[in-house]
């Protein structure tokens, strides 16, 4: 019987073969060079966009924030509420996110306090959860801190046939993978992948690539 440890490993190598490497969290490299903005930046604000909306959502407001070359903490906090409400209007919430990435650029500016900010202090931050604050933390901050999202907490359930809250499964995989930056940011955005293609609501098992060691394939 394989353990906790075997398991999770041979389902992200598994993953990576089926999918490749996902090269999570995208970021415009040319957008910010041109500009001498930070990428960081990008990755943050995304972030804390992303929350109660999907991604192609997050891509139309960040295409936006680009056209408009607000894309950086300086220009959140110099815009007008109103005028980034606007810009963001896609990713949903507009009017609460403006708030909210007012309150992250000016708790986070300069983007260098993310490789030092204590996760507690990020979680004080008006609007910034477990799951945003360990993505700004894994993918700004090159922190080792797993992410949990709802698709990770369907694989897990589906998988390995148990549940937990956000912390007891955050330590789950920490303490069942190797403390590798590159493995958490790429197991993460896998388990998305897998569960866009396959471990869906009403999963689509014939074809998983990972359907032999789940505890729950439909037959």
């Amino acid at each position: 019987m394989r353990s906790s440890r075997d398991k999770l490993l041979h389902i992200f190598k598994s993953l990576l073969e089926s999918y490749g490497e996902q090269g999570w969290w995208p970021v415009d490299w040319r957008y910010h060079q041109e500009q001498g903005t930070d990428p960081r930046e990008e990755i943050v604000i995304g972030a804390v966009l992303t929350q109660n909306t999907s991604w192609k959502n997050v891509e139309r407001a960040l295409e936006n924030l680009k056209v408009a070359r607000c894309l950086s903490f300086e220009a959140v906090l110099g815009l007008e509420e109103e005028e980034l409400q606007k810009l963001i209007k896609p990713s949903g919430y507009y009017r609460q996110k403006a708030k909210r990435l007012k309150e992250v650029a000016k708790h986070l500016n300069p983007v260098e306090k993310v490789r030092t900010i204590e996760r507690e202090e990020l979680l004080r931050i008006k609007g910034i959860g477990r799951e945003t604050a360990d993505a700004i933390l894994l993918y700004a901050g090159d922190r080792a801190f797993f992410v949990i999202d709802a698709y990770t907490k369907r694989i897990v359930e589906r998988v390995f046939g148990f549940s937990g809250d956000y912390e007891s499964l955050r330590r789950w995989f920490e303490e069942n993978l190797p403390r590798d930056l590159w493995v958490y940011k790429e197991f993460h955005a896998l388990l998305d992948e897998h569960a866009k293609r396959f471990c869906r609501k009403r999963p689509l098992c014939e074809g998983c690539p990972i359907n032999q060691v789940c505890t729950q394939p439909l037959r």
